[in-house]
């Protein structure tokens, strides 16, 4: 009976070229592996194409639910962000990804697992971080870092590989976009974007939405209630995370919404430049941040923001599965407790405009804020405050004085 091995599945041409490749070099049972995050229809045909490639079996998970609930929620309510641009869409999905491929290999038996990322990006260190903290035992094969026995390098080898092995699919030679989709994102790479010289050709490289200049010439306003930190409605409708998103990229894709032109750090040492388009996200993001504003504390809310800061990188780096992250997801689960309350937002040609924040747990104190006088507040107590906020400040500028008189009189 021969060795299993589980292939990460997308249905492009890299993993199926990679079924035949594998069952060549190694002579293994191909079983292909597909992780549905919310792609869509990007799923439609896998399992004729997987098994006309010669894989033994395909499997289609559905993680979208969990994608939404256990990753991207974590990472909204950190409000994690890598270099002030990046939502995370593809690096949030990529520990889910590795903990099913596990799940499937541990249930066919299999000695290995494969995926298709290439030497340069990031996705390996992500699904290999995934798979040696979950899975230490099982093998990871990455055939484009095999390159003594992978001598594909470019598409056009690609197809011609599939002939060879009697496989005809209408790929085509041509260059386009590289793109990542879920339900949260989709990126673009390639082409015009390889160049950060050049404007992006949003006209070809937009899917899920339009430019702000495409947008409509009016407003739409959206109203999300937020209960400990997670959506539960849009516009009065309650529904589950992943609705909340797919609604969040309706709207926000026609305003155009959540459009970013980065260039990022990848791990391996490199700048990538990209465009990503994450409309619900964005609007998602924002709106918990505008709640925090009302319900968090100014040192929690400083604390946090380091350690947002820190998820993303984490998040980023593929080290999901680390006692690190569970520390700081534990520490703003505990922030996230009064973060209750609904934001309305207007959207206007790629802008995002405050229309009213409310909540239970507002720390905002109309009589403390107001310009009036207020019970809380007396303004003779400031003196002794600046007095002693401000002792080292002035401490530190009658002993410079000193110094200097000392060194003139010499």
């Amino acid at each position: 009976m021969k060795e299993k091995v589980v292939l990460a599945y997308s249905g492009g041409l890299d993993t199926t070229t990679i079924i035949p490749w594998l069952k060549e070099q190694f002579d293994y049972d191909v079983v292909c592996c597909c992780i549905d995050c919310g792609q869509g229809e990007e799923l439609d045909g896998l399992e004729e194409r997987a098994k006309a490639c010669g894989a033994a079996k395909l499997y289609i998970e559905d993680i979208t639910d969990e994608f939404c609930e256990d990753y991207i929620m974590p990472c909204v309510q950190a409000g994690a962000v890598y270099e002030h641009k990046y939502l995370l869409g593809t690096s949030m999905a990529r520990p889910g990804i590795a903990k099913k491929l596990v799940e499937v290999a541990r249930k066919e038996g299999a000695v290995a697992i494969c995926h298709g990322a290439t030497g340069k990006g990031n996705d390996q260190i992500r699904f290999e971080l995934g798979i040696k903290a979950l899975a230490p035992d099982i093998k990871v094969i990455a055939p484009w870092r095999m390159t003594d026995i992978w001598t594909l390098e470019s598409r056009e080898d690609e197809i011609q590989y599939c002939r060879d092995h009697g496989i005809h699919l209408q790929f085509s030679p041509e260059d386009s976009y590289s793109r990542d989709r879920n339900l949260w994102h989709i990126s673009h790479e390639g082409l015009e974007l390889e160049d950060p010289a050049l404007a992006p050709n949003y006209d070809h490289v937009l899917v899920l939405g339009v430019s702000p200049e495409n947008a409509p010439d009016e407003e739409e306003e959206v109203e999300i209630t937020f209960e400990k930190g997670i959506p539960t409605s849009v516009n009065g409708v309650k529904m589950k995370v992943s609705d909340v998103i797919r609604k969040l990229n309706e709207l926000g894709g026609r305003n155009g919404i959540g459009i970013i032109d980065i260039v990022e750090n990848r791990v391996v040492g490199m700048k990538s430049r990209g465009v990503y388009e994450t409309p619900g996200g964005t609007i998602l993001m924002e709106a918990h941040q505008q709640l925090e504003e009302l319900c968090l504390d100014r040192d929690t809310m400083k604390v946090k923001k380091d350690l947002g800061n820190q998820l993303a990188q984490v998040c980023y780096e593929g080290k999901w599965f680390t006692p690190l992250r569970e520390a700081i997801q534990a520490f703003v689960e505990k922030t996230q407790e009064t973060v209750t309350g609904t934001v309305k937002l207007k959207l206007y040609k790629g802008n995002i405009i405050k229309n009213g924040t409310t909540s239970p747990y507002s720390l905002y104190d109309s009589s403390l804020a107001s310009f009036t006088t207020g019970d809380l507040y007396d303004h003779h107590d400031a003196d002794g405050f600046i007095t002693l906020f401000g002792l080292p400040l002035k401490v530190r500028a009658m002993k410079m004085e000193e110094a200097k008189k000392k060194q003139n009189k010499k």
